[in-house]
């Protein structure tokens, strides 16, 4: 059949085309179906209908439809139906609870980074892979996949050293510590981090404050060669792309199936050619990890896959039911980031956490002997040198190097949260935390946030300030002030939790 183009400049991340429901009839296909588009250049498409949006003769191309074949709008196609990609049948399979083969698993991950597949196929892949989950051998070829079809940092020099955070606790900055610390002991540490998804700020979103962070592959690997360190968001890199593809489709399920979680940490750390890594896996109330049984598992399981990939991979069970130091949200976290860094000023928590994991790191990479690293990661916070490593990393990223803690601008709408009580902080919701932190406007508003003065197991005098909100806009501030009041974010010794009333008096 052929068609007119209609443009429909908006990204949707498929290739997709709306026909209108008499074309689509003629040719014979139903929503969801594939349509072949041919002129110049040939691709294949996912369908949808309307009625009155485009009208009959006509087709709807979206932004990528566009891009792809590289066509003005104006031109005629010629469309015919398609016959779907044999993925979908790979899915069906997994549906059913059978295995796959390696040459399976790389077809399925080819379509997914070609877009080929539909939203809903890869709920299915998703939701299946999280009911059933895959065999070590099906992880493993998943892992390679997924590195296979992106691009790929290959350095002269090694060893390449890596670290990763399960996440799921807020405020948890300790990677602005632990790159320059390494970095500063002559080890090469290219840190691809993310945005944050439901957080209140992923490391991208804060080192964004202090310089850019959209590079790509091959950027990454000129400045960690010339300064031994990076901090970049790895969304802006063209690494493991079918990661951030499954993660947009399981971020509205709220699922994480183990084999993909698995796949996706180490598909990114493959890919950057890393030699030792440590993975941060908080365990406790509210995080993903509910308890060290938990995390056990997950160590062995990230230590077995890292094994078969050639990667050294050690793991540290960390505390995760409080927040890391005592700020949440992109500025403040940056702030009490380079007070460490300047003045050796912080929360334990914070500096704790950072040493023990980069001193790990520098144990695995040769620089320091057994059970000496955290020592080495103490003394280089100490001596200003991972300050100076971590100017560096700024000046080279293309932000100013001389920046200091007091440059950094916080939200100028404040509120207090105040202490309903005598007695000390119980228990801190790290969700709740991270909920008010949100509804400020982190982490797209940079100076929103929580400044925490009261933790878990300090004590409390009533009218004492438990923790300030900090918000760029009044609106915003209101409502998270509001919302912290309705439903507080902590327990403490004494509280009223909550009246459940009698028949009669309701």
């Amino acid at each position: 059949m052929q068609l007119k183009v209609q443009p429909i400049d908006i990204k949707v991340g498929k290739y997709k085309v709306i026909l209108n429901t008499i074309d689509a009839k003629e040719l014979g296909v139903n929503e969801g179906d594939r349509v072949r588009i041919k002129n110049h250049e040939t691709l294949t498409a996912i369908v949808d209908f309307t009625e009155d949006m485009i009208s009959p003769g006509m087709i709807g191309l979206y932004h990528e439809v566009k891009e792809a074949m590289q066509k003005e709008w104006t031109e005629s196609i010629e469309v015919f139906p398609a016959e779907r990609p044999r993925s979908t049948y790979i899915i069906k399979k997994v549906m059913d609870g059978k295995k796959l083969s390696k040459e399976e698993i790389e077809i399925l991950v080819r379509d997914i980074v070609e877009e080929n597949l539909s939203e809903i196929e890869l709920a299915a892949f998703l939701t299946s892979t999280y009911i059933n989950d895959m065999t070590d051998d099906e992880t493993e070829w998943l892992t390679r996949a997924m590195i296979s079809t992106g691009d790929r940092l290959e350095f002269d020099t090694h060893p390449i050293m890596d670290k990763h955070s399960i996440g799921g606790v807020p405020g948890n900055k300790i990677s602005l510590l632990i790159v320059p610390i390494v970095a500063a002991n002559g080890l090469v540490i290219p840190k691809t981090s993310s945005r944050a998804i439901t957080g209140a700020g992923g490391t991208a979103d804060l080192m964004e404050i202090l310089a850019p962070v959209e590079f790509d592959a091959d950027e990454i690997k000129r400045m960690t060669e010339k300064v031994g360190g990076v901090l970049v968001w790895g969304g802006a890199t063209n690494i493991a792309p079918a990661d951030d593809k499954l993660i947009k489709v399981e971020y509205p399920l709220s699922i994480d199936p183990h084999c993909q979680m698995l796949a996706s940490i180490m598909a990114k750390k493959g890919a950057i050619g890393a030699d030792h890594v440590v993975m941060d896996i908080p365990t406790g109330p509210g995080t993903k990890i509910p308890n060290v049984q938990e995390g056990r598992k997950l160590a062995r399981d990230l230590i077995n896959l890292g094994d078969r990939l050639g990667m050294d991979v050690d793991c540290a069970l960390t505390y995760g039911a409080s927040p890391v130091g005592r700020t949440i949200g992109p500025a403040l976290e940056v702030i009490e980031a380079l007070k460490v860094l300047e003045n050796f000023d912080g929360p334990n928590s914070l500096i704790e956490k950072s040493a023990a994991l980069a001193g790990m790191l520098l144990e695995m990479g040769g620089v320091a002997t057994k059970n000496q690293g955290y020592d080495l990661a103490i003394e280089t916070l100490k001596n200003g040198k991972a300050l100076e490593k971590f100017k560096e990393i700024i000046e080279i990223q293309g932000g100013n190097p001389n920046v200091t803690h007091k440059d950094i601008a916080v939200g100028e709408f404040t509120r207090d949260i105040l202490a309903p009580t005598n007695g000390y902080i119980l228990e801190l919701d790290n969700k709740r935390l991270v909920q008010i932190a949100r509804i400020a406007g982190a982490p797209n508003d940079k100076g929103a946030g929580l400044l925490l003065y009261k933790k878990q197991g300090e004590p409390i005098k009533e009218g004492d300030k438990l923790f300030t909100i900090y918000a760029e806009k009044e609106a915003k501030l209101t409502t998270a002030f509001q919302n912290a009041n309705a439903k507080p974010p902590f327990i403490a010794e004494g509280m009223l939790l909550e009246r459940i009333q009698s028949f009669k008096e309701i």
